[in-house]
């Protein structure tokens, strides 16, 4: 009798809730077709940005995990991208055509977050666990941003460990180990202790009610400026924004030293800078 076995680069997701363009990309290229046939053997980049390898000065080493935002995958993963205006102007859905190998490996990495959910959760705690003794070994600290280019509530995600070890997030898993994001949701409750937020704001006219609340609430708030030159004069001057102090966000990427009930300045970078939508200001 014949043994049924995998078909050689059949793919380990379903991919039909993606754009058909984005579908053929995938299925049109065997170096394509082998990379959605296995799971990601990596989810976090350490200090893989300029902004983060800033912390290492201060003894902090960054994990970020980098997902596809808002229906890049075809299911939503940043909840009010849409009307804070900001799916556009993101860093990294910025621009339209093939998807590059950057991008390609996120969606893999999101199909795996969204389709075979228990796996990636066990996957994503051993990596933290190893990363952080790792960083613990060369002298450094390291902190968790599992939100680099979407907006999950993490601290409503359970996750049971290869071990078996189950918690009811990443974050009571480790509780030793702090964890950071920026977030377009201004009513996340009960997050815990060592999962540090910034609201992250915008001028469209529609998100103003969740800006309002924010500030009530005393958020720090991350506000995206025009340049560089708008912050430095902010700076120099004393300006306030939104009624609130303003503080340079730029120098490193460790938000959980900021201080509450302020304004990071931030700024545009790449295509953003012509942002129109209300999401730049200046």
């Amino acid at each position: 009798m014949l043994m049924q076995t995998k078909p050689i680069n059949a793919l380990a997701f379903d991919i039909s809730g993606l754009a058909i363009d984005i579908q053929l990309q995938i299925l049109g290229s065997e170096k394509n077709r082998s990379l959605f046939s296995r799971f990601p053997e990596k989810l976090l980049g350490i200090d893989t940005n300029a902004k983060t390898i800033k912390g290492e000065k201060y003894g902090i080493k960054t994990a970020i995990l980098y997902l596809m935002p808002a229906m890049g995958s075809g299911v939503q993963l940043c909840a009010n991208a849409k009307i804070a205006g900001c799916e556009k102007p993101c860093l990294f859905t910025a621009g339209r055509g093939a998807m590059s190998n950057v991008m390609l490996s996120r969606l893999r990495k999101t199909l795996y977050f969204n389709q075979f959910r228990e796996l990636f959760m066990a996957q994503i705690a051993n990596e933290i666990a190893r990363e952080s003794a790792k960083a613990k070994k060369l002298g450094y600290v390291l902190i968790v941003r599992p939100n680099g280019t979407s907006d999950i509530r993490w601290e409503n995600i359970a996750v049971e460990t290869s071990l078996g070890t189950i918690a009811p997030s990443l974050m009571k898993l480790f509780p030793n180990v702090q964890f950071y994001d920026y977030t377009k949701l201004a009513n996340r409750k009960n997050v815990p202790a060592n999962y540090d937020l910034t609201f992250s704001y915008s001028g469209v006219p529609a998100y103003q009610p969740f800006v309002a609340k924010a500030v009530a609430n005393g958020e720090r708030i991350a506000v995206v400026f025009r340049n560089r030159a708008i912050v430095e004069q902010m700076l120099a001057n004393g300006e306030t924004f939104l009624g609130l102090t303003v503080v340079d966000g730029d120098d490193t990427d460790i938000r959980h030293l900021d201080p509450k009930g302020a304004v990071v300045a931030l700024y545009a970078k790449g295509k953003a800078r012509y942002d129109q939508s209300g999401f730049v200001v200046g």
